[in-house]
């Protein structure tokens, strides 16, 4: 992969280098298509990167790797990406203390703490059993084609009482979606409880963004170009920003869902959920295991010692905290959230060092329903629109709209060859 411009014009251009991005233009150049990935960035992945500082890898925004997801099964080597699991449950703060659940499934040995009255009635526990051997047995096209309705409704459906929704799953959740309504759509709940019982939940050594990066150098030679942002749609192709013109018969914006309404007037596109994460350096681990720490208050959506997860995240020694809360931040930005966090952790954190802070704008679409768990990407004649806003907001929905969109590109290619003879 360089940046060389290409001598031919390319059968299909790309704009983005995301996930679906990256997908589609590994299944039309598999199919024999000549393309061209375009990306402004200076590096793959989209919203799934990693920075490097001072020794500590820091993910732009905490994002946890499902290895569930059938895209995921079958286009990565998940050995190579080397990934570290976390506790296959939860430590929750709550008006009543600090409690705990865990899948007894996968942690024998801590059945005993979901004794009924401990964390959760006997009918909570049996109402959340029954919801997650539904959705763990029932086929995934069975689950899609429920009656939609909000995340909170099908809880309350489920049988499960308020305490257990308000205290466990609305805070545990709400991280999940990025909203603390639960207004999410329940079609898409029922899929992400299916993955999250049926896969592990994991960080890649090297970072959330070794997943696109892998991607990456599976691309024919030359086919990436960085660095490379693209103003606007033409009759002919595409407009680059430094006025150059690329001609291609077919033009799929793999991009954000903002920048795809800027490429394609008319474009309908969700809103977007804004997420910021803050990162903290310890001397000493406040929690002594890899797991998902979640606040009924909502103040902090969740939080986790990374290095209990994958030790390559921070340098030899230290222990690095994330912290993620929804929109752009609480007043009072880290030593608001830092403060909680000593509430969370029953921890003295006011030697803690912020290393950074990552606010992200779009990081999910928002699902309210009824949400399509998966739409056409045919926006134009020749004009294509894959994304996870196309589908649903994970790793998942990012990969099946960019192979969609591949899939849509082909078929009107044969259509077009056939009509002409």
């Amino acid at each position: 992969m360089t940046n060389r411009q290409h001598p031919a014009a390319p059968d299909t251009v790309v704009v983005g280098a995301g996930l679906a991005g990256l997908a589609c233009a590994l299944d039309l150049s598999r199919a024999g298509l000549r393309v061209e990935l375009l990306e402004a960035s200076d590096a793959v992945g989209g919203r799934m990167r990693t920075d490097r500082k001072d020794g500590f890898l820091l993910d732009r925004g905490f994002q946890v790797f499902n290895t569930s997801y059938p895209q995921v099964k079958s286009r990565l080597d998940l050995r190579a990406l080397r990934l570290r699991p976390f506790t296959p449950g939860l430590v929750a703060r709550t008006p009543s203390g600090r409690v705990r659940l865990t899948d007894p499934t996968r942690r024998p040995g801590d059945a005993a703490q979901l004794l009924p009255g401990r964390v959760l009635s006997a009918r909570d526990l049996t109402a959340l059993a029954a919801l997650t051997a539904r959705d763990v047995l029932l086929p995934p096209k069975r689950l899609a084609r429920t009656t939609d309705r909000t995340a909170s409704d099908a809880l309350v459906r489920a049988g499960l009482s308020p305490d257990a929704i308000e205290d466990l799953l609305r805070p545990f959740l709400s991280g999940v979606f990025l909203e603390e309504g639960l207004e999410t759509s329940a079609r898409f709940l029922h899929l992400v409880w299916r993955s999250m019982a049926r896969g592990t939940l994991c960080l890649p050594a090297d970072g959330i963004g070794a997943v696109p990066a892998q991607l990456a150098t599976r691309l024919p030679e030359d086919a990436l170009r960085l660095g490379t942002p693209v103003a606007g749609l033409t009759d002919a192709g595409v407009l680059l920003a430094d006025g150059r013109e690329r001609p291609a018969a077919a033009v799929v914006v793999a991009t954000d869902a903002v920048t795809a309404a800027r490429l394609l007037p008319g474009l309908e596109v969700p809103d977007g959920r804004t997420v910021t994460t803050y990162y903290y350096a310890a001397g000493k681990s406040p929690l002594t295991e890899p797991t998902l720490v979640v606040d009924s208050a909502l103040a902090v959506l969740n939080s986790c010692v990374l290095t209990e997860a994958a030790p390559t995240y921070a340098p030899p020694g230290t222990a690095l905290v994330s912290a993620s809360v929804l929109g752009a931040g609480p007043p009072g930005g880290e030593k608001t959230v830092r403060a909680r966090l000593a509430e969370l952790y029953d921890a003295d954190t006011s030697t803690w060092d912020a290393v950074a802070a990552y606010t992200v704008e779009g990081a999910l679409p928002a699902m309210r329903p009824p949400w399509p768990l998966s739409r056409t990407t045919r926006f134009a004649p020749g004009r294509y629109v894959c994304g996870d806003h196309r589908a649903t907001g994970s790793v998942q929905g990012a990969l099946a709209s960019g192979s969609r969109a591949a899939r849509e590109v082909l078929a009107d290619r044969a259509a077009a060859r056939a009509a002409r003879t």
